[in-house]
């Protein structure tokens, strides 16, 4: 097995990034992406992003959840509020979300502010899920030390039965995070590694965009 990776060389050569072509609104501009990736085609899970937490221990921690939702306001996930990073996110709420997309060799990056949804909003997309990913959220203490996995299995049985012909309720400490931007990275990878960058930052109500060296 090698261990040096020098020879790993890729050519980018799928497309360009302008500021002077681009929205002004960094939410247009993510959805069109979004979508262009989508109908692309190659990735698997077009919503799956990297959330980067500060931890308690003062080390940052990434980890990929999926996007449900995004709108005007911002970016939405779902996950247990007493989980590593649900605990991390109450004691500090700046966050970074990150996509990238391999089939049209394009990343973005997203800072932001964290904030719970409400418990309405948290409810409705519970409700919306398969049962079996309702009973599977009752199931995990999420980011607890568990036994082994098959302590987990014989809980998640017995749910199953208790719940055959019942609603499953939504935990309580189990519901939504909306994530603010504060800034956005647009990266398109190019020839030679001269890739573009365009960075949409905030100021006041304005977005100011500006081109960073690759």
């Amino acid at each position: 097995m090698r261990d040096n990776l020098h020879d790993y060389r890729k050519t980018y050569d799928k497309g360009e990034l302008s500021e002077h072509s681009v929205d002004p609104n960094p939410m247009q501009q993510f959805r069109t992406w979004f979508y262009a990736v989508e109908v692309a085609g190659g990735v698997d899970e077009v919503n799956a992003m990297t959330l980067t937490t500060l931890g308690k221990d003062d080390f940052p921690k990434g980890r990929v959840v999926l996007l449900k939702k995004y709108d005007e306001h911002g970016f939405y996930f779902y996950t247990n509020y007493e989980s590593e990073k649900g605990k991390a996110i109450a004691a500090h709420n700046k966050v970074s979300l990150s996509f990238f997309w391999p089939n049209m060799e394009r990343q973005i990056i997203i800072k932001g502010m964290a904030e719970k949804t409400s418990e309405d909003d948290s409810q409705n997309y519970f409700a919306s899920r398969p049962k079996g990913s309702q009973l599977g959220a009752m199931v995990s203490r999420q980011s607890s030390v568990v036994t082994d996995r098959n302590e987990l299995e014989e809980e998640l049985k017995d749910l199953e039965a208790h719940f055959e012909d019942k609603e499953v309720p939504k935990p309580p400490d189990w519901g939504g995070y909306l994530v603010r931007p504060k800034e956005f990275e647009f990266w398109q990878g190019r020839p030679n590694r001269l890739h573009d960058r365009i960075r949409y930052r905030l100021d006041g109500l304005d977005w100011i965009i500006e081109r960073l060296a690759p």
